[in-house]
C-alpha cells in the first residue's frame, strides 16, 4: 500500500526564479505570491521570481520565500489528487509542513517565519557565529569533541543530523573553527564551512527563541489534520500545544532529519515528495534508504511526473 510523505526544504534551497512556472500558468499559484506580498507589505514575490539572489538569501527573506513556494507546490499537488499521509520539513521547512497539515494558515505562516528570520538575524551579530558540515564521522564521537570544546568556553554543537556520515555543527566562529580541526584529527573525512549568516540550531539562538515564542502566541494554531514529524525529537505530533513548544525548542536544538525520515519509514511511508526548489532532501532520503521512491517537485515537468506516477499508486 502506498503511503506518501510531503517533505519541505529549509534555507539554502532558495533560488531566484523558483516557482515561476507555476505562477505564470496557474492562477491559484500566483495567489500565494500576492498573499505573501500583502501580509509582509513588501514585494517578496519580486525577490522570489527575479532576485537578486543575495537579497533573497537573507534569512528573513529566504524563510517566507521558501514557505511560499513550498505551500504553492503542496497545494497544487493536493488539488491534483496527490495527498500526503504525513508531512515533515527540514528546519524552516517544518513551518511549510505545518501549513500543509492545516496547523496554521498560509498567511500566518509567512508572517511568523519572516519574524523568525529577523529574530535569528538579530540574535548573533554577523561574523560571530558559524556552521560547518562534517562528513564521515560517527555522531557520538563528534558530540564528544564538540562537548569538550564547549566546556573550554567555545560554544559549538551538532545542529543538523542529516544522514549517515553528514552532520552539521553550529556555534561561535572560534568554536566551529576549533571543532573543524579537531574533528578531522578524530577521523572526519572533510569539514566544510557553510556560507550562512548565523549559528542556527545552537544554544546561541535562545534569545531568538523567546521572541519567537511571543510571536507564536499571536498565531491561531489548530491540531494537525495530517500528522507531522517534528525536528526536535523525530516524533509524530498532531497536538497544537505540543507543536508550538517544539517550534520554539527547534530554534536552538539539533534538526534530527535522519531520525525523522526513519520514523516515516517505520510508519510505512513508501513515497517521499519534496515540495520546493532543488533536490537536497531527496538526496538525503536516498542516502538514508535507497529502496524508497523519492520525487522532487520544483517545476511543471516534475509536478506532472508525480501526477502521472500517482495514477498507478494504490
Amino acid at each position: 500500500m502506498t503511503k506518501i510523505a510531503f517533505i519541505f526544504p529549509g534555507q539554502g534551497s532558495q533560488s531566484a526564479g523558483m516557482g515561476k512556472e507555476f505562477a505564470e500558468t496557474h492562477d491559484k499559484s500566483k495567489q500565494f505570491l500576492e498573499q505573501a506580498d500583502r501580509v509582509l507589505d513588501f514585494q517578496l514575490s519580486q525577490l522570489i521570481l527575479e532576485g537578486p539572489q543575495d537579497e533573497l538569501t537573507l534569512t528573513y527573506n529566504a524563510q517566507p520565500a521558501l514557505l511560499t513556494v513550498g505551500s504553492m507546490i503542496a497545494s497544487r499537488l493536493i488539488d491534483e489528487g496527490v495527498t500526503p499521509d504525513f508531512t515533515a520539513g527540514h528546519s524552516l521547512g517544518e513551518y511549510t509542513a505545518l501549513v500543509a497539515s492545516g496547523v496554521m494558515s498560509f498567511e500566518d505562516g509567512v508572517s511568523v517565519v519572516h519574524k523568525r528570520g529577523l529574530y535569528m538575524n538579530e540574535a548573533v551579530p554577523a561574523g560571530e557565529g558559524a556552521m560547518a558540515a562534517i562528513l564521515g564521522l560517527d555522531g557520538q564521537k563528534l558530540k564528544e569533541v564538540t562537548d569538550a570544546i564547549t566546556a573550554d568556553g567555545f560554544a559549538v554543537q551538532p545542529a543538523n543530523l542529516n544522514c549517515p556520515g553528514q552532520i552539521v555543527i553550529s556555534g561561535t566562529k572560534a568554536g566551529v573553527e576549533k571543532a573543524c580541526v579537531q574533528l578531522k584529527e578524530a577521523g572526519a573525512k572533510r569539514a566544510i564551512p557553510l556560507d550562512v549568516s548565523g549559528p542556527f540550531h545552537s544554544s546561541l539562538m535562545q534569545p531568538a527563541a523567546e521572541k519567537l515564542r511571543a510571536a507564536l502566541d499571536e498565531v491561531e494554531m489548530k491540531d494537525a489534520s495530517i500528522p507531522v514529524v517534528a525536528n526536535v525529537n523525530a516524533s509524530v505530533v498532531t497536538d497544537r500545544v505540543d507543536i508550538k513548544g517544539f517550534l520554539v525548542e527547534q530554534l536552538y536544538s539539533p534538526v534530527l532529519w535522519e531520525d525523522s525520515v526513519r520514523t516515516l519509514l517505520d510508519l510505512g511511508v513508501t513515497h517521499f515528495i519534496e515540495c520546493g526548489p532543488g533536490k537536497v532532501l531527496s538526496g538525503l532520503v536516498k542516502k538514508i534508504d535507497r529502496s524508497v521512491t523519492v520525487f522532487p517537485v520544483y517545476d511543471e515537468e516534475t509536478l506532472q511526473t508525480v501526477i502521472e506516477a500517482s495514477k498507478g499508486w494504490s
